[in-house]
Order: structure tokens, then C-alpha cells, then sequence
């Protein structure tokens, strides 16, 4: 049977640790009072044995007032006080008063002390977070009004248009008017920064603090915020049905940049200042497609909202479940009867007696059914209750089945590479020279032949897979932060299942194509091998067809797209998270252009593996390899900044431009080596080194904290073992120094430079995954402590009053 405490942790809502109920803190203090309990009746005991007559005389006393036992329990043990708040926003404060003598009255004062910290501190979490949640519940109501109204008047002046004599295919829209407002981008982001600085510093107080009189208006500053966040080039005022409104449709597509950029400069152009503009304004076209984007945004919103109050549910039993449990074990270890009393009180609490997030989920249910599922309560459930995939154990047996698989391959191809002699001082130039780019040799006495490029990307996956390990076993939640659908996460048996099943195909291919050879087949036959390896797996990457994680692997192209098309996509935490395990993973890269060329060339035909090497614009090609990735991580930053205003994306950007810097000046010195370029490479790869050790501590994983508890480290920390954190930054910075050493290339003796690079790059993709662990358990403890547990979606409408 699972204990209640592992329980209990294991459904809490993660973001939300610090307002539950300190279960943990409650057990120790019971635990104390257990302690003196058991110190006291050892004490009797000894005592009782000193002096026989005076027990049997307490005993018939005991036996004497036994009468009054029955009546005795009738009193109650503590009474439970009711304190009004000095703000409303704060509810009612509770504090207990022992009636009854304790054995350790000042273990059980300490007890019920902090029981009812807990207690006043869950009604008002509760409190706080229900009025956020009705906040936005009332925001959405309206919005959807409008989007109704606006839908009305979209239908009818369809109508009109079908009706009159005009031509068929010109789309139908809505005549409204836009107003003056000539906000630009930096205003916005000076008012966004104020704001931010004003609420940000007081919002964990503001839930678990003292009482403070701004509580109530919380929810609503948190939501103008993210609007004026997200408030950019896309934002313009219409009037229209007698309401002035501003339509936000974010810019996520490279469509609506083009679009938002172009409105700007034709605004910088030809319009004129907001002081000489026409008071009635210009003529806004609100057509079908940006009707059908303000109704995906309330859509989302009204989902994020539903999940929000699942969880404040959730919340509520949890907590009365931990008070019913830690209750009973206090019971039990006194003797004494307080759970009814003190349940009483906690049934008839704020958080456990209102009914509003219950009755508000019902009508978020219903308004949902209604305008987004056609009446289909079924259809409707599918979006607001997701249901997670279940795990399979058949996918732990196909997961040993192909470990055991691969190694046979394996352990089969090295003994048939020893017999035909692969491993002899001078071996079959023409295999090793055609298959390289597929297949690095190693060292004799490593028995081992990897296969370069798939390895590198397989063992990347396989540490995603450790990653989403350990922050399940951590209770960081990736899914919130990376925004999965539950349809398209994969779990980590599914990513070791990948890995297996793809590298043992990859084995297998290396058996067939050496058995081949060893029967004499011509070169041109079999050379062709590996590239229909890699075609096959391409084509399973783009495979239409609803096979081998057809979601997941949509979600994947989805994300290359965008980070391909930086800056033209907004940017969201899982496109520069993947942009980042592509900057370690230019050796790979680099790989690939050389397989694509050797058989796009038809290189294979005649084993002329140098060919690509020698073609000076083929060299050239791999040489921007190796920029492309920095290139694309450099645009995301700058195209956060854009949307943030964050001074922090630039600084960013710096980083991957020393990079990029760092890459040219090997380049320059590949080309021509020389003493002033060796000294060039180790100078800037060294700033560029410093740059990124500073950011990966600081910035990424938040740790290098002067005034810490916890010295060097954070005042929070999910692993237990700081150790590890001092073990990791030390581990960090000694893979940061190896990656290094492809800049100056560096060779062990009697090992193949090539072998040394697929080496230093495993390296490089191991610090990668070391990185990904810490750098999402900041961005968790960054949202614990603001308690964001759902996602903040930006509305499309906006009703502009005279202040703005």
C-alpha cells in the first residue's frame, strides 16, 4: 500500500507545492510529540516500579473517577477561533485554543500552531486563485459575446454580398473603424517593464503573505500585462456595434509579420502623426480569416481556464484529504478525540464550502459545447479532458528485445570485420573511405564500429529520454513548459523504445552491407546501402500515414520549421529549446551534407568519397553548416526581444554571435594555418567560452547566487544533493574546455583525427543533455514561484476606455 505522503505528492499540482498543505512539516511535529509521549510512559513506568503502593492507589483513583470518563469526553479538547481578516481579500483567519491538558502542551501548541498556518494559508491561495480564475472567466464571456456579435454581423454582410451584384470571390468582411492610435512597439514595452517591476516583486506575497489590499486586483493586473505583452504591430482599434475595440492577433506566422511590418512601414510613410489624424479614422477589414484566429485564441483560453479550475479542484481534496489524514495520526498518537472538532472547521473553510470554481467549470463546459463542439458534449470533453496516453508494457518488452538485438548485430558485425580483416594496419580503402560518412571506425581495441552521424543523433535522443526520466522522478513539469499535448508527449519508454528500434536497424545495415562485400558484390551495388538507410529514415519522418508517432513527429517538423524560418515565427519555449540541441549537434549536421553529397553526386558509383572535400563550393556549403544553427538561435533572440522588449534576448543574441565568431575564425584558420590565426581562434573561442560557462550557470540554470542560502547555488533546489549541482557546473565547464579542442585539433596519438572528432562531439551532446535537465528545472522553479501552473492566453479583443 502506498504511503498517503508519497501520495499526496505524486497528484499535487507542481507549481503549486509551496500553498498545499506542509504535510511533511505537520508529520515531524507530531513525530515530536510521539517522542515525549513514549519518554513520559517509560518515565511511568520506571516509577511504577519504585513504588507499588502509590500505583495500585492512582489506579483505584482512576478506577474511583472513572464515572466521570463518559462526561469527560463530552468536552471538547480545543476550540477552534474564528478571526475576521483585516482585508476582505484575506477571508477568515483561524486559530486554535487547547482545552483539554496535553501531555506535552507545548509540542501540541506548536502542533495546532502550525495546523492552522496551514489551514489560513490554503483559504487564502484558494481565495486568490478563485478570483483569478473568475476573472478570466468573466474576460472570456465577454470576449466570446463580441466574437458572436462579430460572427452576426460577418454572416450578414455575407449575405448582402451574395445578394448584391458584386463579384463572387471577393471576400466578405466587416466595415469597422480604426481609430488613432499611434502606440509604437518601445512605449509598450516601457509600460509592459513598469508594470512588471510593480507586480512581479509582490505576487508571491501577495498569495502567502500578509494581507494586503491590492489581492483583489491580482488577477486582473497579471491579465492587462500579458495583454500588453503580447499587445504589438498586430493590435489596432476599430469601432464597431457602438463598441471601441482593439483587435490583437499575435504574430505567429510569418503572414501576419509580413503583414504587421508592412502596416507599419506604410504607416511611417504615408500616414499622418496621431495629432493631425481624422477623428473618424480609416476603414479596418475584419474578414473570415481573422474572425477564425480570434476564435482559436478564446477557444484555447477557454480550455487553459477549464484546466486551471480542474486543478483548483483538485487542490481542495487534496488538502482536506492531508487535514483528514494528519488529523487521525494525531488521534492516534495522543489519545484524544480532535478530528471532528477541528474538521468541522475545516468543511465550513472558505476554500472547502464555496462553490463558485465548481459552478464556473459547469458554465465554461456548457459555453464551450455550445460554440465550439455543435452541441457535442462528447466532442467537447475530448479538448477540456484530454485523456493521457496509457503505457504499454508491450513497449518495455520491444525495448529489451531490440537492446538484445543490437548488441547481437553488434557483437556479429565486429567478429565478421575481424575475420575479413577490417582491422588490419591496411584495410579496404574503398569501404572505409565510401562508408566514413556513415560508419567511423574505431581503435582496434575498442571492438566497436558506431555508426558516426545516427549515433550522434540517437544518443542525443537516448539523453532526452534520461531527461524526461528525471524530471518526471523530480516532478518538474516539462509538459507545461514545452506545452505538449497529451495526444503528442512522448514518454520516455517511447524515446528508448525509438532509440532501440532505430539503432538496431542501423546495425543491421552495417551486417548486411559487410556481408555483401565479403561476397563480392561490386562496390557501385552496395554502396548505395546507407543512403537508402537514410532515405528510409526521412521518409518515416514525413510519413503521411498514422504509423510509428505520426502527432509526435508532426510536432517535431512543425518546430524544425520554425526555427528554419527565424525570425518570421513567434518563439516559444520548445523552438530555441530544440535550436539549442542543434547547436550541439553541427558535427551531425556537417555529417548528413557530406552523406547528401557523396550520393546526390553520385560520388558512391566510383568510391570517390574526396570529391565533396575538393569542390570548392561544397566545401564552402560545409563550412556554413556550421554557422546555420548559431544563425538561427541568434534570429530567435532577436525576434523575442521584439515581442518583449527584454534587454536579456539581446545580450543572448551575443552569446551566439561570439559563437558564430568562434566558427569563422577556425574556418579562416582550416584554410591557412598560421601562428596569428591559431593565436586569433584560441582568444575568441575563449571569450566566446567564458560567455556561454556565464550564461549556462547564471542565466539558464539560475545558480552562481551571491546571497543564497545554499552557497553558490539557489535558495531553491528540487535535488536533495547539492552536491550534484557543485558536480555539474564543474562537469560543465570541463566539456565546455573539450568541445574546445575541435577549434585547435587535437589528436591522441595512434587514433584517426576523424575518431577524435566523433569523440569530442559525443561530449558535446552529453553536456547538452546535462543542460536540458537544469535549464527546465529553472524554468519550473521560475513558474513555481509565481504559481503559473496553466498558461496565460492572449485575448483578440481588447475594449479601449480613455485612459488608454
Amino acid at each position: 500500500m502506498v504511503k498517503f505522503s508519497k501520495q499526496f505528492e505524486g497528484q499535487l499540482v507542481p507549481e503549486w507545492k509551496e500553498a498545499f498543505v506542509d504535510y511533511w512539516q505537520l508529520k515531524k511535529d507530531l513525530k515530536k510529540i510521539h517522542l515525549l509521549n513514549n519518554n513520559n510512559k517509560n518515565t511511568l513506568v520506571k516509577h511504577s516500579h519504585h513504588n507499588s503502593l502509590s500505583s495500585n492507589f492512582l489506579s483505584s483513583l482512576k478506577g474511583g473517577f472513572s464515572l466521570f470518563g463518559h462526561q469527560h469526553k463530552d468536552h471538547e479538547a480545543i476550540h477552534v477561533h474564528k478571526k475576521l481578516a483585516s482585508s476582505a481579500s484575506n477571508g477568515d483567519m483561524y486559530e486554535t485554543e487547547l482545552v483539554e491538558q496535553f501531555e506535552d502542551s507545548d509540542a501540541a501548541k506548536e502542533f495546532f500552531s502550525c495546523l492552522d498556518l496551514q489551514l489560513n494559508k490554503v483559504n487564502q491561495f484558494y481565495k486568490t486563485k478563485e478570483n483569478e480564475f473568475l476573472d478570466r472567466g468573466d474576460c472570456l464571456k465577454k470576449q466570446m459575446d463580441i466574437l458572436v456579435e462579430l460572427k452576426a454581423a460577418f454572416k450578414q454582410q455575407r449575405d448582402k454580398a451574395a445578394n448584391s451584384s458584386q463579384d463572387s470571390t471577393e471576400d466578405a468582411s466587416i466595415d469597422c473603424r480604426i481609430s488613432c492610435e499611434e502606440d509604437s512597439v518601445t512605449d509598450r514595452i516601457e509600460q509592459e517593464q513598469i508594470q512588471d517591476d510593480s507586480t512581479d516583486d509582490l505576487e508571491k506575497n501577495e498569495v502567502l503573505g500578509s494581507p494586503r489590499s491590492e489581492e483583489m486586483g491580482k488577477s486582473t493586473r497579471i491579465m492587462k500585462r500579458e495583454d500588453r505583452k503580447l499587445r504589438t504591430l498586430s493590435g489596432r482599434v476599430f469601432n464597431c456595434q457602438g463598441k471601441n475595440l482593439r483587435i490583437n492577433i499575435p504574430l505567429t506566422t510569418p503572414s501576419r509579420t509580413f503583414s504587421a511590418i508592412s502596416y507599419l512601414v506604410w504607416g511611417d510613410l504615408v500616414n499622418q502623426p496621431s495629432s493631425n489624424c481624422n477623428p473618424e479614422g480609416s476603414k479596418l477589414r475584419i474578414n473570415k480569416t481573422k474572425l477564425h484566429h480570434a476564435e482559436k485564441m478564446i477557444k484555447g483560453a477557454f480550455i487553459e481556464l477549464y484546466k486551471g479550475l480542474g486543478y483548483l479542484e483538485t487542490y481542495r481534496n487534496l488538502n482536506v484529504l492531508a487535514f483528514i489524514k494528519i488529523l487521525k495520526k494525531f488521534d492516534k498518537v495522543t489519545e484524544k478525540q480532535v478530528l471532528p472538532i477541528y474538521l468541522k472547521v475545516v468543511e465550513s473553510s472558505y476554500f472547502n464550502s464555496s462553490d463558485k470554481v465548481m459552478n464556473l467549470a459547469d458554465e465554461v463546459e456548457d459555453l464551450f459545447v455550445k460554440h465550439f463542439a455543435e452541441e457535442d458534449r462528447r466532442k467537447a470533453r475530448k479538448y477540456l479532458k484530454p485523456h493521457q496516453r496509457k503505457e504499454s508494457h508491450s513497449v518495455t518488452f520491444f525495448i529489451g528485445l531490440f537492446t538484445g538485438s543490437f548488441i547481437a548485430l553488434l557483437v556479429g558485425y565486429v567478429i565478421m570485420a575481424r575475420i575479413t580483416g577490417m582491422y588490419r594496419q591496411h584495410p579496404d580503402t574503398a569501404y572505409m573511405e565510401t562508408v566514413y560518412p556513415v560508419l567511423r571506425q574505431l581503435t582496434e581495441k575498442m571492438n566497436f564500429v558506431p555508426c558516426s552521424m545516427f549515433s550522434l543523433m540517437f544518443l542525443h535522443f537516448f539523453l532526452y529520454g534520461c531527461n524526461i526520466l528525471m524530471w518526471r522522478k523530480s516532478r518538474i513539469n516539462y509538459s507545461f513548459i514545452f506545452e505538449l499535448a497529451p495526444t503528442k508527449e512522448l514518454k520516455y519508454r517511447d524515446v528508448f523504445l525509438i532509440c532501440t528500434t532505430a539503432m538496431t536497424a542501423v546495425v543491421g545495415v552495417m551486417f548486411i552491407h559487410l556481408s555483401l562485400l565479403t561476397k563480392r558484390y561490386s562496390y557501385s551495388q552496395v554502396q548505395a546501402i546507407p543512403g537508402l538507410l537514410l532515405l528510409s529514415f526521412l521518409l518515416l519522418l514525413v510519413c503521411p500515414f498514422n504509423i510509428c508517432y505520426r502527432s509526435s513527429r508532426f510536432s517535431f517538423l512543425c518546430v524544425i520549421r520554425n526555427i528554419v524560418l527565424s525570425p518570421l515565427y513567434k518563439v516559444v519555449m520548445l523552438d530555441f529549446f530544440m535550436a539549442d540541441q542543434l547547436c550541439s549537434q553541427v558535427p551531425m549536421l556537417r555529417n548528413l551534407e557530406n552523406v547528401a553529397c557523396y550520393y546526390l553526386t553520385g560520388s558512391y558509383k566510383t568510391q570517390d568519397y574526396g570529391y565533396c572535400m575538393r569542390v570548392k563550393h561544397y566545401r564552402d556549403l560545409a563550412y556554413a553548416v556550421s554557422f546555420i544553427p548559431y544563425y538561427w538561435r541568434a534570429m530567435q533572440c532577436a525576434r523575442r526581444w521584439f515581442d518583449e522588449g527584454q534587454i536579456n534576448h539581446l545580450v543572448n543574441l551575443g552569446k551566439y554571435v561570439s559563437a558564430m565568431l568562434a566558427a569563422g575564425a577556425k574556418v579562416a584558420y582550416e584554410r591557412e594555418k598560421s601562428a596569428g590565426l591559431l593565436c586569433l581562434v584560441v582568444v575568441i573561442s575563449s571569450a566566446a567560452t567564458i560567455y556561454q560557462l556565464y550564461w549556462d550557470f547564471v542565466m539558464d540554470w539560475g545558480l552562481l547566487q551571491m546571497n543564497s542560502k545554499n552557497p553558490w547555488l539557489r535558495n531553491e533546489l528540487v535535488l536533495r544533493r547539492k552536491f550534484i549541482y557543485y558536480f555539474s557546473m564543474g562537469l560543465n565547464l570541463i566539456l565546455r574546455l573539450a568541445w574546445l579542442q575541435t577549434v585547435l585539433h587535437s589528436s591522441f596519438e595512434h587514433v584517426d583525427s576523424r575518431v577524435t572528432g566523433l569523440f569530442l562531439a559525443s561530449l558535446e551532446v552529453i553536456r547538452r543533455g546535462q543542460w536540458n535537465f537544469y535549464r527546465l528545472e529553472n524554468e519550473h522553479l521560475n513558474n513555481a514561484g509565481k504559481y503559473r501552473a496553466v498558461k496565460t492566453v492572449p485575448l483578440p479583443f481588447h475594449e479601449v476606455d480613455e485612459e488608454d
